[in-house]
């Protein structure tokens, strides 16, 4: 699994143009909870979908950007979270234990 660190606001405008071409996912992860991190777990052990961008923020060092991300997406705050993108929209969001690299490339296909 190849995750790009979200460590920037400038980056959500990449994030938008990039997704008008392939799909993007965003992962808001707490590095200081259980379920977060076997949440993050799960993902790395599963095969990524084909032609998907993946992101890695880490909340904890840049919760005003996780802040961000909710208004920007128009998606309450969660943690763990997993947002999918697609046309400079989110498309679908999960969190906690509902979140697999099944479901995501359920909803990309």
């Amino acid at each position: 699994m190849q995750w790009t660190d979200l460590t920037d606001d400038t980056q959500l405008d990449t994030i938008k143009e990039l997704s008008n071409n392939q799909a993007v996912v965003i992962f808001k992860h707490s590095t200081r909870c259980s379920i977060s991190s076997m949440a993050k777990s799960r993902l790395n052990r599963e095969e990524p979908p084909q032609n998907v961008a993946f992101y890695y923020l880490d909340l904890i060092r840049y919760r005003s950007l996780s802040n961000r991300i909710a208004d920007v997406f128009h998606v309450p705050h969660e943690s763990p979270q997993v947002l999918l993108i697609r046309k400079g929209e989110c498309t679908y969001e999960e969190s906690h234990n509902g979140i697999s690299m099944q479901d995501i490339a359920a909803q990309i296909a």
